[in-house]
């Protein structure tokens, strides 16, 4: 098969391809988007497709993998996707944007609680806080990992007892 009666044959389930964008993405711009990528995608890879095969399910497959692609590189650059109407939060102007805390924080009181739970349990804990692993830390205190996992744990349990009524 050629490589323009292989786009003629790709081009006959525009409808179907252009139904499942929508359905993954929601907007028709980057449906758009997405068909034509998906396009480019299956003539780039032409001479993978092998004659006889389900091309629906081909194409379908390298849509729904595209936009995965896509969605996981989105995550990963910790974008902020404005999905309001008229992109209400990129619109709003800096000095309409107002910073709320939840309060002061006492850091003398929390810092007071932390320190009158067991020293070993805070010890541990503070060791997994700094980035060591189970492991360095069982190695370091000579400790059985196991009783590592359990004192962090239960530094939590008690650090959260403590402070429940602060919070």
């Amino acid at each position: 098969m050629s490589k323009s009666e292989f786009g003629t044959v790709i081009l006959s389930h525009q409808s179907f391809l252009y139904q499942l964008a929508m359905k993954l993405t929601k907007d028709p711009e980057e449906s758009n988007d997405l068909l034509q990528e998906t396009y480019f995608k299956a003539l780039k890879n032409k001479d993978k497709f092998q004659e006889g095969t389900n091309i629906k399910g081909w194409l379908y497959t390298i849509m729904k993998n595209t936009f995965i692609n896509a969605y996981r590189k989105r995550k990963n650059q910790n974008t902020f996707v404005d999905d309001t109407d008229n992109k209400y939060f990129l619109n709003i102007r800096e000095t309409e944007k107002t910073v709320t805390t939840d309060g002061k924080v006492d850091q003398e009181y929390i810092m007071k609680q932390i320190n009158s739970v067991d020293k070993t349990y805070v010890e541990t804990f503070m060791m997994y806080y700094n980035g060591y692993k189970y492991e360095e830390i069982a190695e370091i205190m000579g400790i059985p990992l196991g009783t590592v996992k359990s004192r962090i744990f239960l530094a939590r349990r008690k650090m959260m007892d403590k402070l429940k009524a602060y919070r």
